[in-house]
């Protein structure tokens, strides 16, 4: 209906051009809204008002010029020009009972839209580092970027869900190290943990069962271990960093990034690298085993997890194609990638002055591959404290010689988590944070998917863990499904009392339905599609929980002001087939969310 309307305006206004009322070159935006108010109807545009400063004309001459343009439609059983030239559309009976019959036909597929025409749009959300088990606040990422690929895809996209595995780089070395120390420390062997390893529970789980494995294969003395790592001397008078090789303590108060470093250094040296990567792979594949059993709970799963590691060839022979397209310079022995010609604050390193490359650099070949696997749109899901990368993987998309628009970010801003009013506070390396396992088995994933996407992804979240298991009409999940299962209780009613539900004669009465509460409840169901598309185009999630507590709201309203199993079979028989349209979309929006629909609550 709405889209009819939109196309009916689009041909008056061309009447109008033609007719010379306006000039050609006008073209605002067709804005035609629902209406809050019924007396003002079922839709209302200002597009008069748009036109008459630009066409010189009064805003109600050019309000009767579309009307008295408009195709006819027999969906349209009134039209009105209000106030200083808004024109309201009244439906007529049949049209707004119409999105009954289409529910009920389409089903499942009832909201499905063509408008992303089939175009490729890879989603990329979560890709936390395989350092540890994933906490609430990739939880908001792993909702959101779900939510928004089933939004995607129920709109029309060819979607393809993908996880960067970070399997490479500094971040994972530390993580090795740390499981071997742990390992050491099983062995009774005298160290000083790193204050900026990995410290969490997990390590320890991890380096037992190496020990289980392993025996003490890769035992070494503390002496060995922390032979020329560099700490700072205990007397800061004594000046330089010196080398504590004996006493087993491996102090890192002053420099701990050198020191961890020179701590993977050893680790590599004295386990060789067949022992140094069997350490490596067990840290790496436990954690990411964890990770994507986690997700799949979480109702979150990829169509892919691409690993860094599978790329590593591809980075030099990246950085070499934007040598030769000029974008690339040398200044103290390093490679600088020119950002400052694409709009970002300054240049990037892409290769250091030992000949390593950086992770922009990796970064860059991932772009690459994206760009040459065919997407049309690549999303990446970042969090707020992302900001400042955006600008540098745009310039990377264009310098490789795509267009910048291929690339689109979701900066999503942190979730903090609340429980009995106090907020919990959460460190990552320290291992002190609770874990997307433990709030789902707290809170259950229905809650959990919900909450974390009912606010603007540009709004700080907090979750409130008491409300989220609460069983009442304050929790908003709790309050949707409520719905649901008050649907399926009046049709467990209608069983016991004796009584069936022809859907044929449901439809066949649905002029039965003028009650306000029936009005409504039809005008929030025609707008279910209308919310998908406007949804998925805005990556907005929480328009779809907004919706479903209207929804929701109308349906709670219906069942207090009325009876559905009264005395009159044609009104009995009409309401009960509204309510199987309700239900219907109940689940579809839900569905949306990855979010049950229980019948009895």
């Amino acid at each position: 209906m709405k889209a009819r309307l939109e196309q009916h305006l689009a041909d008056a206004l061309a009447q109008l051009k033609r007719d010379g009322v306006v000039p050609d070159n006008i073209a605002p935006p067709i804005q035609l809204s629902r209406t809050k108010d019924p007396s003002h109807g079922d839709f209302a545009t200002n597009l008069a008002m748009m036109l008459a400063k630009p066409a010189g004309v009064a805003p109600r001459a050019i309000a009767e010029a579309l009307v008295a343009a408009l195709p006819d439609n027999t969906d349209i059983k009134d039209v009105q020009i209000a106030g200083p030239g808004f024109i309201n559309f009244f439906q007529a009976g049949d049209s707004q009972t119409a999105v009954v019959h289409a529910v009920l036909d389409k089903g499942a597929d009832f909201g499905r839209s063509e408008m992303g025409d089939g175009q490729r749009i890879q989603v990329e959300y979560v890709s936390a580092n395989p350092t540890g088990p994933l906490h609430v606040g990739h939880g908001r990422g792993a909702a959101l970027g779900a939510t928004i690929a089933n939004l995607l895809s129920l709109a029309g996209y060819d979607v393809q869900r993908e996880y960067y595995v970070n399997d490479a780089g500094r971040q994972m070395h530390i993580l090795a190290t740390s499981v071997w120390l742990r390992y050491l420390e099983l062995h009774q062997v005298p160290i000083r943990f790193p204050s900026n390893g990995y410290r969490g529970e997990y390590i320890k789980d991890i380096a037992q069962q190496l020990a289980d494995e392993h025996g003490s294969d890769w035992v070494r003395k503390a002496n060995e271990v922390f032979a020329d790592v560099p700490v700072d001397a205990l007397n800061p008078d004594e000046g330089d960093v010196v080398a504590n090789a004996d006493s087993g303590a491996g102090a890192e108060d002053g420099d701990k990034e050198a020191h961890i470093d020179a701590l993977i250094a050893r680790a590599q040296n004295l386990l060789g690298d067949t022992a140094y990567q069997t350490v490596f792979d067990a840290a790496l594949n436990d954690i990411l085993d964890d990770i994507k059993d986690d997700l799949a709970e979480f109702g979150v799963n990829y169509d892919e997890w691409f690993s860094e590691r599978s790329i590593s060839d591809d980075v030099n022979p990246v950085l070499e194609k934007l040598v030769a397209g000029g974008h690339v310079y040398e200044k103290d022995g390093a490679q600088w990638f020119r950002t400052t010609d694409f709009g970002d604050d300054k240049d990037r390193v892409v290769r250091r002055d030992n000949g390593q490359t950086t992770y922009f650099a990796s970064d860059i070949a991932y772009i690459d591959n994206k760009m040459q696997r065919g997407f049309d749109r690549v999303l990446y899901i970042f969090g707020a404290d992302h900001h400042g990368y955006t600008e540098r993987l745009h310039a990377a998309v264009q310098a490789l010689g795509y267009t910048r628009d291929r690339l689109e970010f979701l900066l999503i801003q942190f979730a903090n988590l609340y429980r009995g009013g106090e907020r919990v506070s959460m460190t990552t390396r320290g291992g002190s944070f609770v874990t997307i396992r433990e709030l789902r088995d707290e809170v259950g994933k229905d809650a959990a998917r919900y909450f974390y996407v009912m606010r603007k992804y540009q709004q700080h979240l907090d979750f409130d863990i008491d409300l989220a298991k609460s069983e009442s009409n304050d929790n908003p999940v709790y309050y949707v499904q409520y719905a649901h299962a008050r649907i399926c209780s009046v049709m467990r009613q209608m069983d016991q009392r004796g009584l069936t539900h022809d859907l044929t004669a449901g439809r066949a009465a649905l002029d039965r339905l003028q009650e306000p509460e029936e009005v409504e409840l039809l005008t929030l169901l025609a707008t279910w599609p209308e919310i998908v598309e406007r949804a998925a185009g805005a990556r907005e999630p929480h328009q779809v929980t907004g919706y479903l507590r209207d929804l929701a709201n109308g349906l709670h309203s219906y069942y207090n002001a009325h009876k559905f199993l009264v005395d009159d079979e044609p009104l009995r028989q009409a309401r009960l087939t509204l309510l199987v349209a309700v239900k219907q979309v109940l689940i579809n929006g839900l569905g949306v969310l990855d979010v049950s629909t229980p019948e009895v609550m």
